[in-house]
């Protein structure tokens, strides 16, 4: 299982959230908003998640089998005004694959924990406490 602790630091929208114990990470809102800009806002992470995800997904399968992964990036694309969320994924591999290799890095992006995640959707359970 996975947690992360979200904090507003000092009563603004900059939140330090903190990541199974572990990381910390910043978040804010846009100055148009009310916040100060000082990290993504969170919604923003979630193609950041993804990105990420995917990256790192194709880089251990290509290190695995000794395949070039050097200059592997990932853009994702998200937009949360829409439903169902629509998000794009361009994904650059280095040069020196063939054709079998691309095809396989593709069923391992598909393959990422993240995209799996948002594919099957989730549920919510909710407590206040004071």
């Amino acid at each position: 299982m996975f947690t992360a602790t979200a904090r507003s630091i000092d009563g603004t929208l900059r939140n330090e959230v903190d990541v199974n114990g572990r990381h910390t990470l910043v978040t804010d809102e846009p100055e148009s908003v009310g916040g100060t800009n000082a990290g993504p806002a969170p919604h923003e992470l979630v193609p950041a998640i993804l990105a990420a995800c995917v990256s790192t997904m194709i880089v251990l399968y290509a290190r695995r089998h000794d395949w070039p992964s050097e200059g592997v990036s990932v853009e994702a694309t998200y937009d949360p005004e829409v439903t169902p969320r629509p998000v794009e994924l361009t994904i650059h591999v280095p040069e020196g694959l063939d054709e079998a290799q691309i095809k396989r890095l593709r069923r391992v992006a598909e393959a990422c924990p993240v995209r799996r995640a948002m594919e099957a959707g989730f549920s919510f359970r909710e407590t206040i406490s004071v």
